[in-house]
């Protein structure tokens, strides 16, 4: 079922149950993720499209964040109203800040801080005006399900043919900004400003703060796994294109297939 520019969408039972939504960040991971949906169904809404189907025995919705925390915003409020989604999980890559954090590893978010958000002096520097918090959570039984699978993933023989054959999976703290953090400077100055601030960031991307916000605001348990792409600094712009074709791709894929045959065993 197509809609048309207004974004108007008529009822339809097949809507009207919940359901997962998978967001990606970019379309190349999308893409591997479309092909494998069981009778693929596109939705245009919002001026975003909308892939809905079965995928290893679960009805989902698919979509892309778009980017930057404006876009991700929009696109996940979608989800919630449009089409009821109750579970919401995200895959991306990320430019990684902690120690010991290096290409070709993963990061399972614990939670969402962002770096570019200054209300003073009427509130503290990163916390979320009116919210009285700086952090927003992810769902810890979705989180612990996605590192699992990502642990998976990572011992795949497909994917140690990709040259990262001591990859690991990371759990913690993420940092979201509009800016496309690449410089070496600038990479240890944010590092810098949030661990003075308390805040133990493993890598730094440009939309999961926002998505966290947004499903607090509706009460919808969110996961999140990022690719590291690089180290955000001075060579972060070095290949990106094909690291996300050849690497997060298959990253991304493999970890979901695993997740969700995860989620059937609950």
């Amino acid at each position: 079922m197509l809609c048309d520019d207004t974004g108007f969408m008529p009822f339809t039972p097949e809507l009207a149950f919940p359901r997962l939504a998978i967001l990606s960040a970019l379309a190349q991971e999308q893409l591997g993720l479309i092909g494998l949906l069981h009778q693929p169904r596109r939705v245009r809404h919002a001026h975003r499209d909308f892939w809905l189907g079965d995928l290893h025995g679960h009805p989902v919705v698919l979509a892309l964040s778009k980017i930057g925390k404006v876009a991700a915003a929009t696109t996940t409020a979608a989800l919630i109203e449009r089409f009821g989604v109750r579970q919401i999980v995200f895959t991306g890559v990320a430019g990684g800040l902690g120690q010991g954090v290096k290409i070709g590893d993963v990061v399972v978010a614990t939670g969402f801080v962002q770096h570019d958000l200054d209300a003073s002096p009427l509130f503290a520097r990163y916390e979320v005006p009116l919210y009285g918090k700086t952090c927003f959570p992810s769902d810890a039984g979705l989180s612990a399900l996605l590192a699992t699978a990502s642990r998976a993933a990572l011992e795949h023989t497909s994917l140690r043919a990709l040259g990262f054959q001591d990859g690991c999976v990371h759990q913690g703290l993420v940092a979201s900004g509009d800016r496309f953090v690449c410089g070496a400077e600038e990479s240890r100055q944010l590092l810098r400003l949030m661990t003075e601030a308390g805040h133990d960031v493993l890598a730094v991307e440009m939309e999961g703060a926002a998505v966290a916000q947004v499903c607090a605001d509706y009460g919808v348990p969110f996961a999140v796994m990022r690719t590291i792409s690089d180290r955000a600094d001075d060579s972060a712009h070095v290949d990106f294109s094909d690291f996300v074709q050849s690497v997060a791709s298959p990253y991304a894929r493999l970890v979901i297939q695993s997740f969700l045959r995860l989620l059937l065993k609950k």
